[in-house]
Parts: structure tokens; sequence; C-alpha cells
């Protein structure tokens, strides 16, 4: 339910319906919509709508009718943008993410960092806890990964992105990093989406490979309940029957999710195929289908990597990526303002 009060609705009468709204044991939460007095409902068990319409300073009441009412469009139409160190994702420029799969050591991470330093890439994200099929294969490097990550922000303000796969790590994870990582395999580990709510870091969050959309939108909703407004989508293919890549991206889910959320989202066309000469095309895809950016693997020496080196394109091959982007992106203002 979206309540939305009168510009001159006093404090007392906003407390009154408050008082009311939690009287009855139910939660709510302002929204910031451009108007600072617009309050949603995320329960509406014995309420009697007919009475908060008679309350004073009330405008509006109306019913949301998805699941997800923070992450709803229908209660927040304004596209929500994060806003870190006054570089933004959700804007209508398209933001670059890139790194390893796994920070290595310290001389594989700096270059890495220097590299993205001189082509004007401001986000960097790298793996320190990695969540792998096999217990066999490098499970990363831990909080030692972290430390690298921490010192390569502070020697080259990069923004930092890396994982977090429990609520034991996650605190030690918001120590280092600007932008908390919840993976595929974690998107319904719903005590960790709770505990990112409660740290009020932005979250980027992936979508599991078998959950469908409004699972998907749901899993960011226990992040919005828990008063963390920064979160930021991802779309990383899901699994299907196909058997040329490793996931099937599903670019229909663009503009789906920008109709029904928010949120700003972001493509992995990395994990989505898994074999680097895919990812520009589906880099390119994901652009003109509506996404607001991407997260790149990238490896100095990819066919050395310790993990997903066949999906992580070289430092020349992430160049061209750029400047196609560029020209794509450059081509589809031009076609809009005409």
């Amino acid at each position: 339910m979206l309540i939305s009060f009168l510009e001159s609705a006093t404090k007392n009468q906003i407390d009154s319906v408050l008082e009311y709204i939690h009287s009855s044991g139910n939660k709510s939460q302002f929204v910031n919509n451009g108007n600072s007095k617009t309050l949603i409902l995320l329960q509406s068990e014995n309420i009697d709508i007919p009475e908060i319409e008679s309350m004073q300073g009330i405008k509006t009441v109306k019913n949301i009718s998805a699941s997800y009412k923070l992450a709803s469009r229908e209660g927040h139409p304004n596209d929500t943008i994060i806003n870190i160190d006054g570089n933004l994702i959700g804007e209508k420029d398209f933001s670059l993410i890139a790194g390893p799969c796994s920070v290595e050591n310290e001389k594989q991470i700096f270059q890495i960092a220097e590299f993205l330093v001189e082509n004007n890439i401001k986000f960097l994200r790298g793996g320190a806890f990695k969540p792998r099929t096999s217990p066999y294969s490098f499970q990363g490097l831990g909080i030692e990964g972290l430390k690298l990550l921490g010192k390569v922000k502070q020697e080259t303000g990069l923004i930092i992105v890396s994982e977090a796969m429990d609520i034991v790590a996650i605190d030690q994870v918001a120590e280092y990093v600007d932008i908390i990582q919840i993976g595929s395999r974690s998107m319904q580990n719903f005590p960790l989406l709770k505990k990112a709510g409660e740290l009020k870091k932005p979250v980027l969050l992936k979508r599991g490979f078998s959950a469908k959309i409004e699972e998907f939108l749901l899993s960011a909703e226990y992040i919005l309940s828990e008063g963390n407004d920064q979160v930021i989508l991802c779309e990383r293919g899901i699994r299907s029957f196909n058997d040329h890549s490793r996931n099937m991206l599903d670019i229909a889910a663009i503009p789906v999710i920008n109709e029904l959320t928010h949120l700003p989202l972001i493509v992995d066309p990395s994990h989505a195929s898994g074999k680097r000469n895919l990812v520009l095309p589906l880099s390119k895809a994901a652009l003109v289908a509506g996404s607001n950016g991407l997260l790149i693997e990238i490896h100095p020496e990819p066919e050395k990597a310790l993990s997903d080196g066949i999906q992580s394109l070289s430092f020349n091959e992430f160049r061209k990526l750029k400047s196609e982007l560029t020209i794509l992106e450059q081509a589809l203002k031009q076609e809009i303002s005409n």
C-alpha cells in the first residue's frame, strides 16, 4: 500500500498515521520519491483503508499489486541512481565494472588496477572469497585478498566491488570494499540479504541461475526492507538447455526488469557466456536492451588465471570492447536525439 501525504501535512499528522499503522502490527517505510512524504506499507494486515483516507494530512492511498513493495516501480516511479564518490550507476551513462574473477596476488591485482585507471574505468571487481562448484578449485585468498583490494583502493582511488558469501564474512568484506556483491548462489540466502540491508552499503545483487524475475526482485526486497536503498541488480545468465555457452543471457529480462523496478540493472556477460569470444556481442546486446552497465572479467594473462580464465578478456580485448561500446552508445544517443 502506498500512502501519499499532502505537502502541507504536519509532523503531528504524519506521526498520527504512523502510530495507527504500527499499532496494528504493520511495518512501513518512507521512500525517496522526489517527495519525502511518501510512505509504503510493507505489511497491510488489519488496516482499515477508509480510516487512513479520512485522517488529516493524507493525499492518496492506493494498493501496490507487486509483492516486492519497495522494489516496485508502482511505488517508486523515478529511477534510483547509486552515487559512489561522484560516480553514478543508474544514470544515462553506461557504467563499466571490470576485474579478475579472483584476486591472485599483489602483482596481478595492481597490474589490473593500473590498467583500469589508464582506461578511465572507475570500478574494480575482484573476488577474495570464491564460491566454486568443485571443492578442489581455487577458493580465493580470503582476508588476504580483501587486504590487497583495500590497498588498491587506497593507492588508486578505484571503487572496489567484492563478494560476501555468508553473514560471518560480510563484515570483513564491508570493511574493505565500496560495493558488496551477493552472488548468484547466494541470491536466496535470506540472512545474508538482511545483513546486507542492515549495513547500509551499496549491494550488487546477482540473479540466481534458476530464479524467476519475481524471485530476483523479492531478494532485492529483503535488502530494501532493512532500510538499504542502494541496490544494484545484475543479470548474469540463467540455466538452460543450450550447450554452446555456460549459461543463457536472458536479454528479455532487461526491459522487463526495467519496467517492473526502479533499481539500476547491469549485466554480466562473462558468466552468462563462459566464453570470451561471446562477451563482446552479448555486451552490445545488453547496452541496446537498456541495461545500465556491465560487469566484465579481465586478466593480464587469461590463460594463466586461477579461475574462469576461459571467459576473461585480455587487456587488448577489453580495450576493443570499450571502444566498440563507446561508438554504439554514441550512435544510440544520436538516434534518440533525432
